[in-house]
């Protein structure tokens, strides 16, 4: 099947995915990290792209992004995956391509969709134990520290009237997960380009686009009686 045309709206919130080649490490150490969010907090502010939550994984990077243009989201990540990738090359004495072909994204509607990736991306840090939480967005949204990279989206604020109020509405959220089809249903729709959100939003997105929102469904068509 030919490859879909990337969907990058303005002011739509989109989970991207940048993979490593051949599912290959990204990350040798922590000042690989601490490099990685530098270029990201440098180019999210050049391209006018609102970073919503994140996760540095061994072999993948996990994003929650807002551009302010259509052609924002495009720029921030070409441009970051050709920075990092080429430092990487250089301080580890490497070549050829760090990550696995072009970003992977999928627009996420406001409201519970967004909430739900949301929490994918910062449930995706705490996998990685305690240690990891320095490299995701999750100890922020949990008030336990401030990290001047988040911007804060619609659906957090939507938790509460207070920051005690939604930090202690998305630690309840936090503690009870994703249920695990909504997980594989947001990688799923990431990895494929597909759009995240209910009919009246699929709706709205095909009266912008040509390209389809969803999979098809499988086998032949029904016949009209």
């Amino acid at each position: 099947m030919a490859r879909l045309p990337r969907l990058a709206l303005a002011g739509q919130a989109h989970l991207a995915l940048m993979l490593g080649h051949s599912a290959q490490p990204v990350f040798a150490d922590d000042d690989d990290r601490r490099q990685f969010l530098a270029a990201l907090r440098e180019s999210a502010l050049q391209h006018g792209v609102a970073v919503h939550a994140y996760a540095l994984l061994p072999s993948q990077v996990l994003l929650l992004l807002t551009p302010a243009t259509d052609t924002a989201l495009g720029a921030l990540m070409q441009g970051l995956g050709r920075r990092y990738g080429a430092a990487f090359n250089r301080r580890h004495g490497r070549s050829g391509s760090l990550w696995a072909g072009r970003f992977r994204t999928a627009v996420v509607q406001a409201g519970a969709p967004l909430l739900e990736a949301l929490l994918f991306v910062d449930l995706q840090g705490q996998a990685g134990g305690p240690a990891a939480w320095p490299w995701c967005s999750l100890g922020h949204h949990l008030g336990e520290r401030q990290d001047p990279l988040v911007t804060d989206g619609s659906a957090w604020w939507a938790l509460g009237n207070t920051p005690f109020e939604r930090e202690a509405a998305y630690r309840r959220r936090v503690d009870d997960g994703l249920p695990p089809a909504r997980a594989a249903a947001l990688a799923d729709a990431a990895h494929k380009g597909w759009a995240v959100g209910d009919a009246v939003f699929l709706a709205a997105l095909a009266r912008q686009t040509d390209r389809p929102l969803q999979p098809r469904p499988r086998g032949r068509p029904r016949r009209a009686p």
